[in-house]
């Protein structure tokens, strides 16, 4: 307590589920019974709000999309080599990208269930976010070689066989990257992992680009022999379309991005939490696929320091309870000024 500015410091940093707090975790209880029941409404990306059972489902969903990539990638590379379709090539190049692209993620999931250190005091959650460096980079560099086979096939043009094996591997590209596509995203909404929806990204823009080999394929048919090559080289501009997006959604992440319809739903929270008066401030950012908060409040001048501290708990139960993916929060109380920044509650 600060006594020399008159501050009630309730303020402290609670993780969901400490035994000191038992209050929070029945609460916590009573709200996710609630959710089955239909007492509070949560769409399907809610659901899961558990960090081990977020990290479980992210590593489910990469061996499962490694495995299915893989083998879509192997039945590609098998024709390729019968048919020397450059623009299957490319299409089998981007298929075996994406399925390592699981690797550096999976270490990444691996790394966060390690505890915080002296050293890393937040824990180990940014690795999830610099592995999604690494999908870019994999986006980045499986453009680059598609198009570089593209226009080396173009300038030295070469015939190419089976072209109805070269039609259906595209059409089992297709299918393999979207149920990959599909599948990633999914989870990584539920969990909240930036670098899982780009990875899923990844997998999409592959999956049309699949078709971009049917064509070619029929093109060769028609005897139209540039339509090989030219459809790995819009391979390549798809790609890079994808890249943008997936940039993006990483980009906003390593910047502490927060949707603010998650920031008003916590200042709503905090606002209806008995004895708060005033939001001066509150900070959201994301450590891997969980949210931490950190907010001033105003509380009446004449509490108690107990009393201020009890009603730091009482918002700091309600912040966990209602925002999802929250694992922690740190609430500071000060006394209530005319403070024109501030945001009072109705």
């Amino acid at each position: 307590m600060d006594t020399g500015h008159g501050h009630a410091h309730g303020g402290h940093t609670h993780k969901n589920g400490h035994d000191h707090h038992p209050a929070g975790r029945w609460a916590q209880l009573r709200h996710r019974l609630s959710d089955l029941v239909g007492g509070h409404s949560h769409d399907s990306a809610d659901q899961i709000d558990d960090v081990l059972e977020a990290d479980a489902a992210g590593r489910r969903a990469l061996l499962i999309s490694l495995a299915g990539l893989g083998l879509t990638a192997t039945l590609q590379a098998v024709v390729v080599m019968l048919s020397g379709s450059v623009a299957l090539l490319g299409d089998t190049l981007h298929n075996i990208a994406d399925a390592l692209t699981a690797v550096p993620l999976l270490l990444a999931f691996t790394l966060t269930r390690r505890p915080p250190t002296t050293r890393f005091t937040y824990g180990y959650g940014r690795a999830e976010d610099l592995a999604g460096l690494a999908v870019l980079a994999m986006i980045t560099l499986s453009s680059a070689l598609a198009a570089w086979a593209a226009i080396d096939r173009l300038l030295h043009p070469q015939h190419i066989n089976h072209l109805a094996a070269v039609a259906a591997a595209g059409l089992v590209g297709f299918a393999g990257n979207e149920i990959v596509a599909r599948y990633r995203i999914l989870v990584g909404h539920q969990i909240g992992s930036a670098a899982l929806v780009a990875d899923g990204l990844h997998a999409r823009a592959d999956g049309f680009t699949s078709l971009a080999v049917v064509l070619g394929a029929v093109g060769v048919a028609l005897d139209w022999r540039w339509a090989d090559p030219a459809a790995g080289l819009a391979i390549t501009v798809a790609v890079l379309g994808v890249l943008r997006s997936a940039a993006r959604v990483v980009g906003a992440r390593l910047m502490d991005a927060v949707d603010p319809e998650t920031v008003a739903e916590a200042t709503r929270t905090l606002l209806h939490t008995d004895g708060i008066e005033t939001v001066r401030e509150l900070r959201l950012r994301w450590i891997g696929h969980t949210l931490r908060a950190e907010a001033d409040v105003t509380v009446d001048p004449d509490l108690t320091l107990t009393a201020a501290h009890d009603v730091a708990h009482a918002a700091e139960a309600h912040l966990l309870r209602h925002i999802r993916r929250l694992s922690a929060a740190t609430i500071h109380t000060s006394p209530a000024h005319h403070d024109t920044a501030a945001v009072a509650a109705p």
